[in-house]
């Protein structure tokens, strides 16, 4: 595999590129790696929208020098972009069934680090998500999932069992946030994509 040259973030359900991870990982790539095309969207609610505007924005992108990573909702995001383009994902306690999950959410929301920022999780958006969902992996080998069995929000064990054949960091502890990402994960994470 040759070094990654162009590296996409999305971010979960109710979050935004200013998030603590998405943030932590800007941070180390322009410090590290500060040829690295970064990029990290807001993406907006409409699951169909958000992965239109990704697909968009990484459509000169070179597939096989780039990778994406995803938390939460990005996760499953990402594991759309990883099945379409083959390329190298990490995937942070990633949803595997949001339309399951998310139907509890319809709609109105607020963002995790801003409550004065709202939007609306519209009914339609479960169907977009259903859309939206892949089969089993033709290259499980090029997905790292970081999964926590802290995880207060989604099961790790549903996360676990959706990636057979990926590399799996199974947490013994942990949270959804992933609160210890820059401590004990972004090494790993970066190591895995591996950027120059």
């Amino acid at each position: 595999m040759p070094p990654t040259t162009h590296l996409l973030y999305l971010h979960g359900f109710r979050s935004s590129p200013r998030s603590t991870k998405a943030s932590q990982m800007a941070q180390r790539v322009a410090k590290l790696h500060p040829n690295l095309h970064w990029w990290c969207p807001q993406l907006p609610p409409s699951p169909r929208e958000a992965v239109a505007l990704v697909m968009r924005g990484i459509a000169g992108w070179p597939r096989s020098s780039m990778a994406v990573v995803g938390s939460s909702l990005g996760g499953f995001y990402a594991t759309y972009v990883t099945a379409t383009t083959y390329c190298r994902a990490v995937l942070l306690n990633p949803a595997v069934d949001p339309a399951r999950d998310l139907v509890r959410h319809i709609g109105d929301q607020t963002l995790w680090h801003d409550p004065s920022e709202h939007f609306h999780f519209r009914p339609e958006y479960i169907a977009e998500l259903r859309a939206l969902q892949v089969g089993p992996l033709d290259r499980p080998e090029q997905v790292f999932a970081v999964i926590a069995k802290g995880d207060e929000v989604l099961d790790w064990r549903d996360m676990s069992d959706r990636y057979p054949g990926s590399r799996i960091k199974l947490l013994e502890g942990g949270d959804h946030a992933l609160s210890d990402f820059e401590a004990q994960h972004l090494d790993e994470v970066l190591a895995f994509i591996d950027p120059v």
